[in-house]
This record gives C-alpha cells, sequence and structure tokens, in this order.
C-alpha cells in the first residue's frame, strides 16, 4: 500500500511538471518600455500576476526599435515558448508571418486583429472609457477648455479623443477640446519632454484638463499639468498615485487581463482563437476613482460617470469608434 502511495504520489508530480514544461509564456511589449507607467506595465502587471499564482516564470523582452519585435516573437517561437503575447498593434505583421510558421504556437495580439486559427486578438473599446473620462473632464473643467495629447498619431489614438471629446460635450455642448498627437513613429510613445510641451501649450491656451494617451510620453504630461496646477488624465494603469489630488482620473485599460487570461486559458487547455472586444460591459475598460483622486471627484461627477457607465451597458448610449469611418461627430 505504501509503495503505491508513493508510486501514485511521484506519477502526480510527473504530470504537474509535464503540465508546467508545456506552458512557457513569453510577453514581448511595445516600444516605450516595461515601466511606462501606463500600457506595456499593465501587461507586465498581468504577466507577474499569472506567475505569482502559477509558479510558472515567463520571459519578456523589450523591443527598442520597429524591426526588433519580429526577431523577438520569433526566437520566442523557435525556443518553443508558448503562448507568445505581443502586446502592440505595431506587431500586426509580425504576428501574421511568425504565427503561419509556428501552428503549434499559440499567439496573441492586442490592439489589432491577425486572422489565424493559432492567434487570438484582443481589441478594446477604448472610445467607451474615454467617454467616461471625458464626463469627469467636461464637469471638473471651470474654463470650459480641456485637452489631450496623443502619442503616434494612428485611428487607435483618435479613437481615445473622440470617445473623450464625446463624453466632454455630453456634459458642457460648448466645451472647447485641444488636441495635439506627438508624432508619427514609434518614438512618440516614449518622449515625455515633448508631452510636457504640448500639455503646457494647451494649458497657455485655457485648458485645465488634459487627458494624455501616449505611453511614457503621458508621464511629461501629468508632471506639466501638477506643475501648472491643473488636472490631467491618466491612460491603461490607474495613474492616480503618481500626483494624487491633480490626476483627476485615470481612463484603465485591462491589458493586464489580455495577458493573464491567454496565459490562465493555455495553462488550463482551454486557450480559443479568434477577437475578443472588452468594453465597458466586460471590464476591460473603466474610470479609475480610488483614494488619490476621491476628493476631486464630487458626489454629481460620480453620479454622473456611474449613469453614463449604465446606459453605455444598456445601449442607451452609444459611444463612435472613430477608427469605423475616421470621423469624430462634433
Amino acid at each position: 500500500m505504501k509503495k503505491s502511495l508513493l508510486t501514485l504520489l511521484a506519477v502526480a508530480a510527473m504530470s504537474t511538471t509535464a503540465l508546467a514544461a508545456d506552458i512557457k509564456p513569453a510577453l514581448v511589449y511595445g516600444t516605450g518600455g516595461k515601466f511606462d507607467k501606463s500600457f506595456n506595465e499593465a501587461a507586465f502587471n498581468g504577466a507577474e500576476k499569472f506567475k505569482k499564482e502559477t509558479g510558472i516564470a515567463y520571459r519578456d523582452f523589450e523591443p527598442t526599435g520597429d524591426t526588433q519585435g519580429e526577431q523577438a516573437i520569433r526566437n520566442f517561437a523557435s525556443r518553443g515558448f508558448n503562448p507568445v503575447v505581443a502586446v502592440s498593434f505595431a506587431w500586426t505583421s509580425a504576428v501574421e508571418k511568425v504565427a503561419a510558421e509556428f501552428p503549434d504556437t499559440k499567439f496573441i495580439i492586442v490592439d489589432s486583429v491577425v486572422d489565424k486559427p493559432n492567434v487570438r486578438s484582443v481589441l478594446y473599446k477604448e472610445e467607451e472609457g474615454s467617454y467616461l473620462v471625458g464626463v469627469l473632464a467636461g464637469m471638473a473643467s471651470k474654463s470650459g477648455k480641456v485637452g489631450f495629447v496623443g502619442g503616434m498619431d494612428i485611428p487607435l489614438i483618435r479613437k481615445f479623443e473622440c470617445g473623450y471629446e464625446q463624453g466632454a460635450r455630453a456634459v458642457k455642448a460648448d466645451i472647447e477640446v485641444f488636441q495635439n498627437m506627438t508624432g508619427t513613429t514609434g518614438a512618440a510613445w516614449n518622449d515625455p519632454v515633448r508631452g510636457g510641451e504640448l500639455t503646457k501649450n494647451q494649458i497657455d491656451q485655457g485648458a485645465d484638463v488634459v487627458y494624455a494617451a501616449a505611453g511614457a510620453t503621458g508621464l511629461g504630461v501629468l508632471q506639466t499639468a501638477a506643475d501648472n496646477k491643473k488636472l490631467s488624465i491618466g491612460v491603461d494603469s490607474n495613474q492616480n498615485h503618481l500626483h494624487p489630488g491633480s490626476v483627476l482620473t485615470s481612463m484603465v485599460k485591462r491589458v493586464d487581463l489580455a495577458v493573464y487570461n491567454a496565459y490562465n486559458d493555455t495553462k488550463n487547455d482551454k486557450f480559443t482563437a479568434g477577437v475578443q472586444s472588452l468594453g465597458v460591459k466586460e471590464d476591460g475598460v473603466a474610470a479609475a476613482i480610488d483614494d488619490n483622486n476621491k476628493s476631486l471627484i464630487t458626489p454629481e461627477m460620480q453620479a454622473a460617470v456611474d449613469k453614463a457607465k449604465a446606459d453605455i451597458i444598456a445601449g442607451t448610449i452609444k459611444v463612435h469608434d472613430y477608427t469605423t469611418d475616421n470621423a469624430c461627430p462634433k
């Protein structure tokens, strides 16, 4: 009996080891750095949560240029890593190529769609989350002027701006919205100095709330707003804690969920390919309210954002998605 029990324990241990060996998670960030306090760091947090819960380690790579992403994705796949998460629309063509070369490897791409049987594409309804923070910006603004600083000038970032503008206009129809994009290359995600300059220009024009959707560039936006005693809005990760009392809210985009779910689903043999679209209803996007910003949120503002959230879920409010026609309703 004792021998049989030992044998069973040994087999169980071998099975657990085999399962863990089958899961070799990898993560390729977008340009802008792992610890950007925003998009990439949200992905890192999802991977870390999986590691802490399961004890299964992962490998990651921080590309510094647009060509390094494909090299990293292929390198991970060729070394048996599975699944491989690519956190950026910039790696769309890379995932298309590498997923075809490694059909037995599972890939996940965030912010883009790759139609392959071994690829999960995770999209977010950024317009919905941006609408919510736009409602708060419109109510908080005393000047009737608010700003937006985007990173790379692409439809995805215009989608953030358009949702924000719709939310602000919903509570203050004549509000003025300034907008600037930082650049047209990947470097636009990691230029906090330029982010600060654009923010100062908008403040000089009267903006008293500025929303950043610019990766690490946004750190310059938040800092400049704080220095000038104006309000800012963070993005992707909850950035309220970076400048307590100055960051009005953050449009949280749960990139951590995309990474965590990809690893966990693969581990539990529940991985599915295809497109996932996460909005307010799925808790994929939200306006962050916590101890760092609750003094800035009046009961009326809280009620307004709660109602907007409920109306979006119910379908009473339909936030226009800029990427459907590359236009924003005025």
